[in-house]
């Protein structure tokens, strides 16, 4: 994936989460309600608006609300996005390069704030039942600022668990996310959440 691409998702995503028929909204609310901590491993595709064969990676994300997460690519290039609660840090091993953004600019109204946010999702989203589809209830979240980089995302949930997320950014890319092996309120260490840039690498942003 292009450096551009990278930064747009990870800056979109900032680096997002939801329970059928009482209504995916009800779920996305109890499931922020009665979750700490998150962690899973994912499969992501991303589809350029050209329609290109998809970019497929996989990796690992953990979540500690409010505010702290880590996403990071594994295979098969690596990539890592790790909030700690004040800053986004977004480091490309490959470029040996490090982006960094105040957390609020990189969350507010993007997905993240969606899995590891507040509740307080009506200041920035507007949400809607967007029914069953592949075996999952959907929700799809909608921002309400102007730049915050992507239309809309769509959360699929079986049962009380979070399995997958559809996001469209602005310039028409659409990615998704399929979780496996979730993991609900686990302890964490506090390293998890914590990134200093590698010596020699490039920093680039606050």
């Amino acid at each position: 994936m292009k450096i551009a691409q990278k930064i747009r998702f990870t800056a979109a995503l900032a680096c997002w989460p939801f329970l059928a028929h009482a209504g995916a909204i009800e779920h996305l609310n109890d499931f922020l309600k009665n979750t700490r901590t998150l962690k899973a491993e994912f499969s992501q595709s991303v589809i350029g608006k050209n329609g290109r064969k998809p970019q497929n990676s996989s990796g690992t994300v953990t979540i500690s609300r409010p505010g702290k997460l880590r996403w990071e690519i594994i295979k098969p290039y690596p990539q890592l996005v790790v909030g700690d609660g004040e800053k986004i840090w977004v480091y490309d091993p490959e470029l040996k390069q490090v982006t960094v953004r105040k957390a609020g600019q990189a969350i507010g109204g993007s997905p993240a704030a969606l899995l590891a946010g507040n509740n307080d999702l009506d200041k920035n989203f507007s949400l809607k039942e967007a029914g069953d589809a592949d075996g999952l209830s959907w929700l799809e979240a909608t921002p309400k600022a102007s730049d915050s980089g992507f239309e809309r995302v769509r959360l699929g949930f079986a049962g009380s668990e979070l399995r997958a997320m559809e996001l469209l950014d602005t310039f028409g890319q659409t990615t998704l996310v399929r979780f496996s092996k979730i993991e609900r309120n686990p302890a964490l260490p506090a390293t998890a959440f914590k990134f200093t840039p590698p010596a020699g690498a490039d920093v680039v942003g606050e």
